[in-house]
C-alpha cells in the first residue's frame, strides 16, 4: 500500500475516533495513554472496505491462501469482506464451544492441510492469535500468517514468531502516531507518553501451542511441582503425587462436629478439604484448631471457598478480620475477579504477619447452567491469575484455559455420572473433567450424602479420577 494512502487511512481512523489518546484502561486494568477502538468502524462502510482491502494486499502474491479466519469479534466484519471480494472461503472460530449439538469451535468447511490466514484488528501479546492457531491447527489447518491493523509494538509479533507465525501489519503504533503528529492531530508530548508507554510496558513471553501446553496435560504432578516458584503451589502438587490422590471434598455441612467426623473419615484420602465457613452454625475457635490439627494428621490443605468478589479494601478486611479471621487459617480460598486485579493485590496485603504460604483459586468458569463467567470474563480471568501467580494457585473452571504447569485447575460439579441437580448444577463424570484439563475435582454430595458411606464414596471418586490422571500423564495404559 502506497505511503501517501496509509497516511490518509490513518487520518480518517483518528477522525471517526477509532484512534483515542489519553488515559484508558485495557480490558484486565493496565494503564494505556492510547487506545485503538477498532469496533467504530463497523459503521463507516467506506473505511471498513478500505482496511480489507489495504489487509489482503499485504499478502504475498506468488503464496496461495485457502482460507481466512478472522479473531471474534471486531475482525469478523474485515474477514467477510476480504472473503466476498477474493472470493476465499471463511472460517469463523467461536468465543466458546456451544454446549449444545456439535461443540465445535471452527464453523465452516474444513479441508485438513489447507493454508489459513488469520485477521485481527490489534496484537498487543499475540493471545488471541495464539488462540485462534491453536484451534485451527487442531482441525488439522496450516496456519503462518496472520494480516493485522495495529502492532502495538509490546511483544506480540515476536510471540507469534516464536510460535510459527508471521505477522503482517498494516501499522506500528509508532508509525500511527508520526503520521498523526506530522499532519498536526496530536503533540509532542502525546508522542513522547506513547513512546514511554512502550518502552516499559511489554507483554510476557507466551508458551501456548505446542510443548507448555502439553507439559501441563502430560506432565506429572511432582515434575509440575518443580516448575513453580509458588510454596503452596508446590507443596500441593507434592501432596497429590505423594497420597495419589486429586479428589477435593466439598463439606458443605453446617454442624462443625459432622465437618470434623468427615475430616477424619476421609482425610488420608483427599488433597483438599473445602468448606463454607458462613454456612456453619455452631463456628468456633475451638473448632478452627480442630481442623488445623486433621488437616496436619491427614496431610491435606483447607480451602474456604467464600468466592471473594468486593472492592479491594472490603476483600482484605473480610479475609483477615471479622469472626472468622479467614487468613489465619485457611491454605486457600477461590476470588471471583468482578473488581479487577486490585482484589489480588489487596488480598496479598491482607497475609502481612501471617508466615505460612497461602495461595489462590481464581474462578474463570463455574459449574451451574447459565453462569455467566463465559467469553471475555473468562479470558480476563485466566490473564490476571497468570500475571500474579505467586499468589494465585489456580483456575476454577470447566475446560482446559491455561497451559502453564504452575497453574492448577480445580473443577466443582463432579459426580459418578453426568446429571444435574435440579437447581442448575451440572455434573461431570471423574474421566471427563480430568480429560478435560482438570488436576484436582472436587465432589460435594456424591460422598457427603453417599447412602455407602463417606469412606466408601471418597474411595469410589479417588480411584477413578487417580487413574484418568495416570492415563493423561501416561503412567497407565488406556
Amino acid at each position: 500500500m502506497e505511503e501517501s494512502l496509509k497516511q490518509r487511512l490513518a487520518m480518517q481512523l483518528y477522525d471517526i475516533q477509532v484512534l483515542k489518546f489519553g488515559e484508558y484502561k485495557t480490558k484486565i486494568g493496565l494503564r494505556t495513554p492510547v487506545y485503538f477502538d477498532l469496533r467504530m468502524i463497523i459503521s463507516y462502510p467506506d473505511v471498513m472496505s478500505s482496511l480489507a482491502k489495504a489487509l489482503w494486499a499485504l499478502r504475498d502474491p506468488e503464496e496461495s491462501v485457502n482460507r481466512i479466519c478472522g479473531v471474534p469479534y471486531t475482525a469478523l466484519p474485515l474477514a467477510t469482506l476480504i472473503a466476498a471480494h477474493n472470493d476465499v472461503p471463511m472460517l469463523m472460530k467461536r468465543k466458546e464451544a456451544k454446549s449444545y449439538g456439535t461443540k465445535k469451535m471452527i464453523e465452516g468447511v474444513i479441508e485438513p492441510r489447507h493454508n489459513c490466514v488469520i485477521i485481527e484488528d490489534v496484537v498487543t501479546s499475540g493471545s488471541s492469535v495464539l488462540e485462534t492457531a491453536d484451534a485451527l491447527r487442531k482441525e488439522g489447518l496450516v496456519v503462518t500468517d496472520a494480516f493485522v491493523i495495529i502492532d502495538r509494538e509490546q511483544g506480540g509479533r515476536k510471540n507469534l514468531e516464536n510460535h510459527g507465525i508471521r505477522v503482517r501489519s498494516l501499522y506500528t503504533i509508532t508509525q500511527i502516531v508520526q503520521y498523526l503528529h506530522e499532519a498536526g492531530k496530536i503533540t509532542a508530548e502525546t508522542v513522547k507518553d506513547v513512546q514511554d508507554y512502550l518502552a516499559t510496558n511489554q507483554a510476557p513471553v507466551i508458551h501456548m501451542q505446542g510443548s507448555e501446553l502439553n507439559d501441563r496435560l502430560k506432565l506429572s504432578y511432582g515434575e509440575r511441582a518443580k516448575k513453580t516458584s509458588n510454596p503452596l503451589t508446590s507443596k500441593l502438587l507434592e501432596l497429590m503425587e505423594s497420597k495419589q490422590t486429586n479428589l477435593c471434598l466439598a463439606a458443605d455441612l453446617t454442624r462443625t462436629d459432622a465437618i470434623l467426623r468427615l475430616a477424619d473419615a476421609v482425610g488420608p484420602h483427599i488433597a483438599v478439604l473445602k468448606i463454607h465457613v458462613n454456612i456453619i452454625e455452631d463456628f468456633s475457635e475451638r473448632f478452627v484448631t480442630r481442623l488445623k490439627e486433621a488437616a496436619r494428621l491427614h496431610n491435606f490443605l483447607l480451602m474456604e471457598d467464600c468466592k471473594f468478589g468486593d472492592i479491594g479494601n472490603t476483600v482484605l478486611l473480610q479475609y483477615r478480620h471479622g469472626l472468622y479471621k479467614i487468613a489465619e487459617w485457611a491454605d486457600l480460598i477461590t476470588v471471583h475477579l468482578v473488581s479487577g486485579a486490585s482484589v489480588v493485590n489487596a488480598l496479598r496485603d491482607g497475609l502481612k504477619g501471617i508466615t505460612e504460604p497461602r495461595g489462590v483459586f481464581v474462578v474463570a468458569e463455574m459449574s451451574s447452567q447459565g453462569a455467566l463467567t463465559v467469553g471475555d470474563y473468562m479470558k480476563s480471568a485466566v490473564s490476571i491469575a497468570e500475571k500474579t501467580s505467586d499468589l494465585v494457585v489456580g483456575l476454577v473452571c470447566q475446560s482446559n484455559l491455561s497451559a502453564r504447569p504452575e497453574m492448577l485447575q480445580l473443577t466443582p460439579g463432579v459426580h459418578l455420572s453426568s446429571s444435574g441437580d435440579g437447581l442448575g448444577q451440572q455434573y461431570n463424570d471423574p474421566q471427563s473433567v480430568i480429560n478435560a484439563g482438570a488436576d484436582l475435582a472436587v465432589v460435594g454430595r456424591g460422598i457427603t450424602e453417599s447412602s455407602a458411606g463417606w469412606l466408601k464414596a471418597a474411595l469410589d471418586y479417588k480411584q477413578p479420577l487417580w487413574e484418568a490422571y495416570e492415563k493423561r500423564v501416561g503412567r497407565r495404559k488406556v
